[in-house]
């Protein structure tokens, strides 16, 4: 499993022991909701997720501080933590519409462009 694709305690977000905002930095959920439903569930249905909590807190490990280089790192990883797939979809694509600029880029420059053959003849 890759160290990004893990789920981790996140210390520096968190409340108390940083298992909230672990949960909401591997799921991309806003970490208010999550915690809001973790004290929900406590309260009206479950409260031995007080002892799941604990021990979630003792087994997991802390967040590595430097996981992500930027924003937009971590919600790739978020993204490929919830759908694999798509993800692998998102990705192809990106490199698909690369792949087409940069086919136009090259029919610009090789195609019979006087004005362009020009430029150049002047630049050498």
């Amino acid at each position: 499993m890759s160290r990004r694709t893990k789920f981790y305690r996140d210390k520096q977000n968190g409340k108390l022991a940083g298992v909230c905002a672990g949960i909401a930095d591997y799921t991309g959920i806003d970490v208010a909701w999550v915690r809001i439903a973790a004290v929900c569930i406590t309260l009206f249905v479950f409260q031995p997720l007080i002892v799941a909590y604990i021990v979630a807190a003792m087994v997991t490990e802390k967040k590595p501080s430097a996981l992500y280089v930027d924003h937009e790192e971590q919600k790739f990883w978020q993204g490929v933590r919830q759908s694999p797939a798509r993800t692998a979809r998102d990705v192809r694509s990106r490199f698909r519409e690369i792949d087409r600029r940069l086919a136009d880029v090259e029919m610009y420059y090789t195609s019979n462009n006087r004005q362009l053959s020009e430029e150049i003849e002047r630049l050498r």
